[in-house]
């Protein structure tokens, strides 16, 4: 086990607890009325469904820049995200999201067929640019298909759902959502860690990486199933959460040797640690109505994302 997982696990150990306390009423489970109930059925689910979201954000976000080898890589670029938000609008758009498991169900749709579009074009060859400019096409089409949806929708009603929903959240969450993500997450984030030391090969380039035995399509694969479980199930619960992706690795890196495969799970446990920490901080700011957990992310992820920018134009000049 590594400094890095030892570290992040650690905090979300201290911090797992403390989000079960946190809200716009503090809990105080000595004299707080009915404290286990909410405890059981509000909160815990919530926290638990934050660490799960973020854990598959963090690994899939790692896996994508050491395969890209591109520190300024997100797991949106595959078009995963913007998939499985396609499938969850069209639940939305056309009134199934009120029956249990529909959207759900719908947004994983759409992740596999986002995963089978991006497979279809990039996985014969494997080429690192190809499924870039794939990902970016899938991306696209589905952000295109979205607003296409918005625009369209049958009432101001479902167009304020489907708005609502896209900016992502954990409210309201509950057991049932915790249940569907996990296993999914779970078992996305087992792939992705499996394709550690053929990521390691990667960094010396693609022939250097085959002589030393690497399966690129094999590794293409891996990473297509593990990114599309992992956000493909987040998604699914959660709405669209930004930027985890692309900010867990960078506060990562610092305390690892670098390498793809050691970054992963310190990534798992390090996205867990910052969506489950934004969401206490959104449970707690004094607001007329909860600040929604996407915009949030966002707030925090555009100015960290206009930082690398701005330290890598001054690395290249």
């Amino acid at each position: 086990m590594t400094r890095a997982t030892l570290i992040f696990a650690a905090l979300l150990a201290l911090a797992l607890p403390l989000s079960l306390l946190a809200g716009r009423v503090w809990l105080d489970p000595a004299t707080t009325p009915n404290a286990a109930l909410i405890l059981a059925d509000l909160r815990l689910p919530r926290a638990l469904l934050a660490v799960v979201v973020g854990a598959g954000l963090g690994a899939s976000g790692a896996a994508m820049q050491g395969y890209l080898r591109n520190p300024l890589a997100d797991p949106g670029l595959f078009g995963i995200a913007p998939g499985a938000a396609l499938g969850a609008v069209a639940a939305l758009w056309f009134g199934y999201a009120a029956a249990p498991f529909l959207l759900p169900l719908f947004a994983l749709v759409g992740a596999g067929g986002a995963m089978a579009l991006l497979a279809a074009i990039a996985g014969r060859t494997g080429g690192i640019a190809l499924f870039t400019l794939a990902g970016l096409m899938v991306a696209s089409l589905a952000g295109a298909l979205t607003a296409l949806a918005i625009s369209l929708a049958p009432n101001a009603f479902a167009m304020s759902e489907i708005v609502m929903w896209l900016n992502g959240a954990l409210t309201d969450r509950s057991w049932r959502e915790v249940w569907l993500a996990a296993p999914l997450v779970a078992l996305g984030v087992v792939l992705l860690w499996r394709s550690g030391r053929a990521l390691d090969a990667l960094t010396l380039g693609e022939p250097v990486a085959r002589s030393l035995g690497v399966d690129t399509r094999r590794l293409l694969w891996l990473l297509i199933a593990g990114i599309g479980l992992t956000v493909g199930a987040s998604v699914a619960v959660a709405g669209i959460i930004g930027f985890v992706g692309l900010i867990v690795p960078h506060l990562v890196r610092p305390l690892t040797d670098r390498r793809p495969s050691q970054l992963i799970v310190p990534s798992a446990l390090a996205g867990a640690l910052l969506v489950l920490v934004a969401d206490s901080v959104v449970r707690i700011l004094p607001l007329v109505t909860e600040l929604r957990l996407g915009i949030a992310l966002s707030l925090l992820g555009a100015p960290f994302f206009l930082w690398l920018l701005l330290r890598l134009r001054r690395g290249l000049a």
